[in-house]
């Protein structure tokens, strides 16, 4: 199978991740169609969020019904800064709870 995976470099500081994550979860229970790997880490500039989908369809259309949304909504006035953005070809997945092993 084929995934569609991206790691996006987003110079913001980590509260704001914080704060979306908080709502995502609240909003979906961590269960967002697609979505089968979601990890952040803070960076020097920011934070990191590595995903990894199983198409692009997913991740456009929960970019744009629910991250987008709940980031306009937490500062509606903040200058957008466009994140960094690699795809990047998954190689080998393993998600054990998931079932997953390819």
């Amino acid at each position: 199978m084929t995934y569609y995976a991206h790691v996006v470099d987003v110079p913001a500081p980590a509260e704001v991740y914080d704060a979306t994550h908080a709502e995502l979860l609240r909003r979906t229970g961590g269960d967002v169609e697609g979505l089968i790997v979601h990890l952040c880490r803070a960076t020097e500039g920011g934070f990191q969020v590595l995903e990894v989908w199983t198409d692009r369809a997913a991740s456009e259309r929960a970019d744009r019904e629910l991250v987008g949304p709940i980031l306009a909504a937490q500062a509606p006035d903040a200058p957008f800064v466009p994140p960094r953005v690699e795809e990047f070809t998954v190689r080998g997945l393993v998600v054990p709870a998931g079932g997953i092993a390819t």
